[in-house]
């Protein structure tokens, strides 16, 4: 059996260049478009979400310090990000740790940047929020989840649910 730990290290990446002093990142939180249904013929209503079309997404970043790499992400334009992690679990069965490699790849556009506070043998805390536009995740080098709301793309484990969308609109 596998038991998940948690993740062992991450490092994030623009145009092959690691960024330092990246204390965390909060990924986007996929949150489905819903509207209330209810009419004739139905004993109440209930929330139906429009499959693939979500709420804007939104990303943080949580840096020890400022930098030029810090204030770069600031620059008003799309950055292509890789955010790479080891996630440790348990094989109960082999009775060692094994180490799975998960990519994040985003595509975000700088919302806010907080360079933080000043005071003595401390981190700055300084943070960015950003908008993301595209967001995709690989285990072990494996695509399990695509967004790109720019391309009518929603796909999770093999299955683009905008696909007929797409055809739809003239799109495919």
């Amino acid at each position: 059996m596998k038991i998940e730990s948690g993740i062992t290290n991450f490092a994030v990446y623009e145009n092959a260049t690691e960024f330092y002093g990246m204390a965390e990142v909060t990924l986007p939180e996929l949150s489905q478009i819903t509207e209330e249904v209810k009419g004739a013929g139905i004993s109440g209503s209930f929330s139906n979400p429009y499959v693939g079309h979500l709420e804007a997404m939104k990303m943080s970043m949580n840096f020890r310090t400022v930098t030029s790499d810090t204030v770069k992400l600031t620059e008003p334009r799309n950055h292509q990000l890789d955010l790479r992690a080891a996630q440790q679990s348990w094989d109960s069965i082999a009775g060692k740790y094994v180490q799975s490699a998960v990519k994040h790849v985003v595509v975000v556009n700088p919302i806010k940047f907080a360079p933080g506070k000043l005071a003595p043998a401390s981190s700055a805390e300084a943070s960015g929020e950003y908008a993301v536009t595209y967001y995709a995740t690989y285990i072990n080098g494996e695509k399990v989840l695509e967004v790109d709301i720019l391309n009518f793309i929603y796909f999770i484990n093999g299955v683009d649910y905008l696909a007929d969308v797409r055809k739809a609109l003239g799109k495919a």
